[in-house]
């Protein structure tokens, strides 16, 4: 599936640089461009792909401090500019945009339905937002940011797929120990989603195409991923088992947003050596999927790569609200709750959320 990316603020731009230079060693050619946007100019320094400062008029290149209003607003003042910078990479073969971002500080989490809007008022492809959600140790600014960006970017964007921060940490480790680590997680999954609708290596028996990942998001709303590996036999038939445990462990363990199971549509994606590939593993596991998921639009098939191992790949499109995603919700009502009288920044009518723009 050839993608362009931008990353909008700090964490958005770092998994963003992770996501190019993982496609880049492994070889896939699915990112077709990458660059980053932020308000602060020494996030940016850090970086090694193309960047471009915004709202240097108004926060001097120090960042909006968590104001994901303001990142909003930034966002929609120099909408012409960065849609200037991304029209040079939006080639006729691009299938598709992601914008990357984390939900919980301000320029990302304001500045990525902005886009998204923008983007899809201009652009016939699919725009994604790839949101990374803060963990449950991340400050309470930055869990009422996300419940409020969640809203909006879920209505902004053709598919919303969600990561949170504490998915894919290793135990014991605190969030800040792991960014680096998580970023690499980050890259190495959706990268390997990313290169799954691309011819790579060998011929496999049913090879999946972007234009069934573009199916399976198809649905709108919320989506989130899982993957699962392990060492496999060279003979393919002792590998049903493999394949299926691997799918369970995918699903229920490794999925991006936890506890979000029910879905509208999935995609299973069996990677590694088409020789150690069992059929009558992946339909087993894809029928396993179904049940589980309660979809009847659950599409599967094979990305060939050299290895010894075998990887089970979940995507899940139209996700229903899970457990983590009413926590951030809730965090965003607490903040209004909690908020001065006539506050104006946090407005809930009721119990839902004011969008952010």
């Amino acid at each position: 599936m050839k993608v362009v990316l931008i990353g909008v603020g700090q964490a958005g731009g770092k998994v963003t640089q992770a996501l190019a230079e993982f496609d880049y060693e492994m070889g896939f050619g699915a990112v077709q461009g990458a660059f980053a946007v932020n308000t602060a100019r020494t996030d940016l320094q850090e970086l090694e792909i193309d960047t471009m400062l915004v709202g240097q008029d108004r926060v001097k290149g120090h960042g909006v401090g968590g104001d994901n209003e303001l990142g909003a607003e930034i966002m929609q003042d120099e909408s012409t500019e960065v849609m200037d910078e991304l029209g040079q990479r939006i080639t006729t073969d691009v299938e598709a945009v992601f914008i990357v971002a984390g939900l919980g500080g301000g320029t990302g989490s304001g500045g990525a339905p902005a886009l998204a809007n923008e983007l899809n008022r201009v652009y016939d492809v699919p725009i994604y937002t790839l949101g990374i959600l803060p963990g449950r140790d991340e400050g309470s600014i930055y869990q009422a940011n996300a419940g409020r960006s969640l809203k909006t970017v879920v209505r902004e964007s053709d598919s919303a797929l969600l990561i949170d921060n504490d998915a894919w940490r290793e135990s014991g480790e605190s969030v800040e120990e792991g960014f680096e680590k998580i970023n690499e997680q980050i890259a190495r999954r959706v990268g390997l989603l990313l290169a799954s609708g691309e011819a790579v290596e060998g011929v496999g028996e049913s090879v999946v195409d972007s234009s069934e990942i573009i199916n399976t998001l198809r649905e709108g709303g919320m989506a989130c991923m899982g993957y699962a590996t392990a060492e496999a036999s060279e003979d393919a038939g002792e590998n049903i088992n493999t394949i299926t445990s691997l799918t369970r462990n995918a699903l229920l363990t490794k999925m991006s947003l936890p506890d979000a199971v029910e879905a509208q549509a999935a995609l299973l994606v069996i990677a590694g050596d088409p020789d150690r590939i069992s059929r009558k593993g992946v339909e087993r596991a894809r029928k396993w999927v179904e049940e589980e998921t309660g979809s009847l639009q659950v599409r599967g098939g094979d990305f060939p790569l050299a290895s010894e191992r075998l990887g089970a790949l979940v995507l899940l499109g139209g996700v229903e609200r899970s457990r983590r995603v009413e926590e951030f919700m809730e965090r965003a009502r607490e903040a209004q709750d909690n908020a001065p009288q006539g506050d104006a920044k946090a407005v809930f009518e009721n119990e839902d959320l004011d969008d952010l723009f």
